[in-house]
């Protein structure tokens, strides 16, 4: 199998590690939407990543797709199966791709949007939305025991992580860790298991 696209982002970064968690074995391409555009094209016309390339040559997108994928292959799951912890572990999930959406969208105003364009009533809708889904998210994982390796981590642990260092890299300044404690710690934690370090936000 073969993963592309570039591990700043959260997404390709979310399956890069789930993967690696469900000891799959795969290559990632680190090809760029916005660098080698062309080359991401010639691979997916549609041009999304993260892009799974099967080994059937089926070509497979969005992260929460190549995840559910990835565990069917796998034989196992990285979500719990007791319904009660699992809706907490969907909530989590829900929290941390909201929160990472919004974080995406203030980058890409920033970073691509020509200065004089950015409709600054939007950027601050959006930076609320996004402040608001990481005090959720703060409150959801600390409700949460510190896994102690990375056999206790569920999707829920490694998609707020992830969103997590996606967001202090992106937008330094923006959204304060003393605010955040326990997701700060947690991430700090998980960052160190073997798969984050094998997939580090580049």
């Amino acid at each position: 199998m073969r993963l592309i696209g570039m591990l700043d982002s959260p997404y390709v970064r979310r399956a890069a590690i789930s993967m690696r968690l469900l000891g799959l074995d795969f290559e990632h391409e680190p090809v760029s939407v916005f660098r080698t555009y062309e080359q991401f094209r010639s691979i997916n016309p549609a041009v999304k990543a993260p892009t799974l390339i099967c080994d059937n040559g089926v070509v497979l997108m969005d992260s929460t797709l190549i995840v559910d994928y990835a565990e069917a292959l796998a034989g196992r799951s990285l979500m719990p199966t007791a319904l009660e912890v699992r809706q907490r572990a969907l909530r989590t999930i829900g929290l941390a791709l909201a929160a990472c959406e919004k974080a995406v969208q203030n980058v890409y105003e920033h970073n691509i949007r020509p200065a004089e364009k950015i409709h600054q009533p939007w950027l601050d809708r959006v930076n609320e939305q996004c402040a608001s889904a990481f005090a959720m998210l703060e409150e959801e994982i600390s409700r949460q025991s510190m896994p102690i390796d990375e056999a206790r981590l569920d999707q829920a642990g490694l998609t707020a992580a992830v969103v997590w260092t996606f967001a202090q890299a992106m937008l330094p300044g923006k959204i304060n860790p003393a605010n955040h404690p326990r997701l700060h710690a947690y991430t700090k934690l998980v960052e160190d298991f073997p798969p984050f370090r094998a997939m580090p936000h580049a």
